[in-house]
């Protein structure tokens, strides 16, 4: 099986993006635990702090469902649903890259 990787970027309503970062902690402290979550990574806009990407990498599909169907996930989307202004995601999986452990190229 091949590895899935995500990329999101998500822009906060105005002045929300305190409140996306608080509402995605219990998601990251889920993550740390998730085995297949090699790499989850929240970004910051340095110009602009209402906007956020994500770079997630799984160890295969069921690893990605799982982070998906996680409590956690169920718990935040009701909160962050409403913070929300504007969102793109692209699933793929890595060809290319440096150093990142448990990548299997």
């Amino acid at each position: 099986m091949s590895q899935v990787s995500l990329l999101a970027r998500f822009t906060a309503k105005e002045g929300k993006g305190d409140e996306i970062v608080a509402a995605f902690e219990p998601i990251i402290d889920q993550v740390r635990n998730e085995p297949g979550t090699l790499l989850y990574v929240m970004n910051r806009a340095k110009d602009n702090p209402d906007v956020f990407w994500f770079a997630e990498l799984y160890a295969d599909d069921d690893a990605f469902a799982a982070h998906g169907a996680s409590e956690a996930m169920a718990d935040a989307m009701p909160t962050l649903g409403p913070l929300i202004a504007e969102s793109e995601l692209v699933i793929g999986e890595p060809v290319l890259a440096k150093d990142l452990p448990g990548l299997a190229l």
